[in-house]
């Protein structure tokens, strides 16, 4: 089965950058869209980027248009999400998730089946 591990949290200032990483084993990633979700305290979950099979499309949270980045190497069988220009507002647990040939013109987390454990990510002075 499809196995992910995310990795690359931590606690960053503000303006600050961090990369997110998202590993997949058991299965190939090449036809599985992959979006990434965070959870802040209080909050509920909430989709942040996604990006299709093969890279063709992506979808981003109006929140973080122009300074998150999703991006993929089937190769390597990994998702990653750089994020810049970090506030405290981006804080929270990342969750990447597998939905197999998701297209990401959506970022419901039902339509997605593997789910990694999350990696923290601390926006703070």
């Amino acid at each position: 089965q499809l196995q992910l591990v995310e990795s690359g949290g931590g606690l960053v200032r503000p303006g600050g950058s961090l990369s997110l990483s998202c590993a997949a084993s058991g299965l190939t990633l090449d036809n599985y869209g992959v979006a990434w979700f965070r959870q802040a305290p209080g909050k509920e979950r909430e989709g942040v980027s996604c990006i299709s099979r093969r890279g063709d499309n992506t979808n981003y949270a109006d929140s973080v248009k122009g300074r998150f980045t999703i991006s993929r190497d089937n190769a390597k069988n990994t998702v990653w999400l750089q994020l810049d220009s970090l506030t405290p507002e981006d804080t929270g647990v990342y969750y990447c998730a597998a939905g197999y040939r998701h297209t990401c013109y959506s970022l419901v987390s039902g339509y997605f089946g593997s789910w990694g454990q999350g990696t923290q990510v601390a926006v703070s002075s």
